[in-house]
């Protein structure tokens, strides 16, 4: 597509989203893997619409305010990068695009408290425990609160598990093979403690040592999802000096994760952190790659046959192009048996904060994705992100309230979870 954007006018990255704008050929391949546009019909809620939309903003012949809205709606999933021909980069226009928008845009002050309020409680798990458990007994009221209140107190579950501080250093068993740093996550520390245990106990099993840094923060992802560059800058450099060199990989166990951290040379195009921000991103492994390229300790196999659903979190499928790895590492469990979903490479509605942003896009998302987890008939749903492991125990226990709860309710594990579950033989 030509183009006349002034380069000289965006930064670091103009190249980058001048690139994007000219290797869309408005050909379509991308409109049945968008979520929004599948959800909204609209083609300015599709990823050639967008694009359209953002290039004739950076060439000034739109005002930034009016395409907004539609920017606003896409979810970040990059299910259009899977579904190009062209190879468009999509996400090297949007987040650059977002961050310029922020700088110049003059959000309603909802939107600004909205945002605000994700961007100093989620990135910070006491801040995030004590919200949390405060949100417990609003719930009954919720009815009567703003949308997005309402949002955020539906994906608080029943029960928050008590506080379980993690080692600093956690030992192999036998024999050293390996060393590793684990990135722990934010939300995942106060919702889902027991991932990064089964984590360490599955590295360990294998004759991993585990380092914890200590001084380590939220990756940063939730700031970039929104165009906050500065804080996203301000969280990436802590974790560029907080984890160590002295480690053969640092692990992830969170796709949306790994995949902000594989962001950083990105985040960084340009400044003095760029070489080291590039050196990072290259260490950073997801567990199920990790686990998958190495020798591990043979599972017992299940004494019954189990089905799974598998859901491919967009930011391991797309954002970072893992999909089979996962697969081939529960696999490795004898007489574990994979279904598959229909609508698969479908975001399920998390990415992010974007069901607090956009609830009601999101709720028709996270309902679509639950019922067609439901149709495999799977035993218990594993993925590989704690967002989309939230929003998928939300929308099917929704499901089965509104089935009078006949249903017997359908388990949904991490990836590592199930590993570490087969390997303890209690499945």
């Amino acid at each position: 597509m030509k183009h006349t954007i002034p380069l000289e006018q965006y930064g670091p990255l103009a190249t980058e989203m001048a690139n994007a704008v000219a290797k869309c050929v408005h050909c379509g391949f991308c409109l049945p893997g968008c979520p929004t546009y599948n959800v909204l019909h609209q083609e300015m809620d599709s990823p050639r619409g967008r694009i359209i939309l953002m290039k004739s903003v950076l060439e000034g012949n739109i005002d930034l305010e009016d395409i907004m809205p539609y920017i606003d709606h896409c979810l970040g999933c990059l299910g259009c990068e899977s579904a190009c021909p062209s190879g468009v980069a999509y996400g090297e226009l949007l987040s650059p695009f977002r961050s310029y928008a922020e700088e110049h845009l003059h959000r309603p002050g909802g939107q600004r408290l909205s945002r605000w309020v994700t961007k100093e409680t989620l990135p910070y798990p006491q801040r995030f425990r004590l919200a949390a458990k405060a949100g417990k007994f609003v719930k009954p009221v919720s009815a009567v609160l703003p949308g997005q209140i309402q949002s955020m107190l539906d994906l608080i579950p029943e029960r928050i598990p008590p506080q379980k501080a993690l080692p600093f250093i956690h030992p192999a068993q036998g024999a050293r093979r390996g060393r590793v740093a684990l990135q722990i996550g934010c939300v995942q520390q106060v919702l889902a403690q027991e991932i990064n245990w089964a984590t360490l106990r599955v590295l360990a099993r294998n004759g991993i040592e585990i380092v914890i840094p200590q001084g380590q923060g939220c990756c940063g992802a939730l700031a970039m999802h929104t165009g906050d560059k500065l804080t996203a800058r301000s969280l990436a450099i802590n974790n560029l000096n907080s984890f160590p060199s002295d480690v053969d990989a640092i692990i992830t166990n969170a796709a949306g994760c790994g995949s902000s951290m594989h962001e950083y040379p990105i985040l960084f195009k340009g400044t003095e952190f760029e070489e080291s921000a590039t050196a990072f991103s290259q260490r950073v492994y997801d567990i199920s790659v990790f686990l998958n390229e190495f020798n591990i300790e043979p599972i017992p196999p299940l004494t019954n046959p189990i089905t799974i659903a598998y859901q491919d979190a967009c930011h391991l499928a797309h954002a970072q192009g893992i999909t089979k790895e996962p697969r081939e590492l529960l696999l490795k469990v004898p007489n574990l048996i994979i279904l598959p979903i229909k609508e698969g490479d479908l975001c399920c509605g998390s990415a992010g904060s974007y069901n607090l942003e956009q609830p009601m896009i999101a709720q028709q998302l996270g309902h679509r994705k639950a019922e067609n987890i439901l149709d495999t008939g799977a035993d218990a749903v594993v993925s590989g992100n704690i967002g989309c492991l939230i929003q998928l125990r939300s929308h099917l226990s929704q499901l089965n309230r509104g089935n009078g709860g006949i249903r017997k309710p359908i388990p949904v594990w991490h990836t590592i979870e199930l590993i570490d579950k087969a390997y303890q033989e209690e499945l």
